[in-house]
């Protein structure tokens, strides 16, 4: 596998990493129709057990299937596929040679409104899978944050000791935020940080909106003239709080929209330095042929 410039770059970002994270992080980018541009498409499944079948699934039956998912995600030239424990179990006999896979290690579910997350995985099922590194779910604001604080900062600990990568949730959720708080800029920028410290190779959040929730901080934001006025404005920020730019971030493409706003708003991510895209349901409920003319057209966006 010989790397490009941008996977050069992107890795010597990671100056404490082994040399076999190093090349796990380097399958990742280099597999795919974004190979060595430095930027990422991953297909994320886990809104089964999240949301429950029949939200996730009914729309389209085809995605009841876990084959169908690795199926999408390969056929669309991505760069991993990432789901809970029993999904990759499904395929992985059959597909996991074919695609970079990351097992998400933790999940909820709404049966009941606790802002928190059970353990579903381990480090050491990710390694029998051959998947590239673990996923995990982390809610700042939320009253259990310290204990996903020290639950994570063990995962991370274990997979970087066999060299596996971290993909962190950073969804910031909790009783002193509202529906507006947990898309705020500075909250946004805040929860990608936070992940950042605690080790993620990857940080995955939601696309920020102008809105300020945090009073101090509002003040330092008027204060210092920080431009949240627009999309890619907001992502420059983002980028900015996760180490100027030296760990990757990709934003999550939320509840199923139109075509138009998916790819304008990825079009204003990637105009402000996101490293790619993480989408779910924007893609496997819609039938699969609309679902790849989609993917097609977000590659796109991020190799110009």
């Amino acid at each position: 596998m010989k790397l490009t410039p941008q996977i050069k770059h992107i890795l010597n970002n990671y100056e404490s990493d082994s040399p076999v994270t190093k090349r796990n992080l380097a399958r990742l980018l280099m597999h795919g129709k974004l190979s060595g541009t430095g930027k990422l498409i991953i297909l994320p499944v886990d809104q089964g057990v999240e949301h429950g079948p029949a939200r996730s699934f009914a729309v389209n039956p085809a995605a009841y299937d876990p084959h169908y998912h690795y199926e999408l995600a390969i056929d669309a030239g991505l760069n991993a596929y990432a789901a809970p424990l029993g999904a990759l179990e499904c395929g992985a006999g059959i597909y996991a040679h074919q695609i970079p896979t990351i097992l998400k290690l933790n999940n909820a579910n709404c049966l009941n409104n606790a802002k928190n997350q059970g353990i579903t995985g381990s480090v050491k099922e990710a390694l029998r899978l051959g998947c590239v590194g673990i996923g995990y779910t982390i809610y700042p604001a939320s009253d259990y944050f310290y204990d996903q604080m020290r639950n994570l900062q063990e995962i991370i600990e274990e997979a970087k000791s066999v060299g596996l990568i971290s993909v962190i949730w950073s969804y910031p959720r909790g009783p002193s935020l509202d529906k507006d708080g947990e898309t705020a800029i500075d909250v946004c920028a805040y929860a990608a940080h936070i992940a950042a410290q605690m080790g993620a190779h990857i940080i995955k959040i939601k696309p920020p909106t102008a809105h300020l929730h945090l009073p101090e901080a509002k003040k330092v934001y008027e204060k210092e003239k920080i431009d949240i006025s627009s999309l890619t404005k907001r992502t420059e920020h983002i980028m900015q709080s996760a180490f100027a730019g030296r760990r990757l971030v990709i934003f999550s493409g939320g509840t199923h929209t139109s075509e138009k706003n998916l790819l304008e708003t990825y079009q204003s991510l990637k105009d402000g330095g996101a490293n790619g895209a993480i989408i779910g349901r924007n893609v496997f409920q819609r039938p699969r042929h609309e679902a790849l003319e989609i993917l097609n057209k977000l590659v796109d966006i991020f190799k110009k």
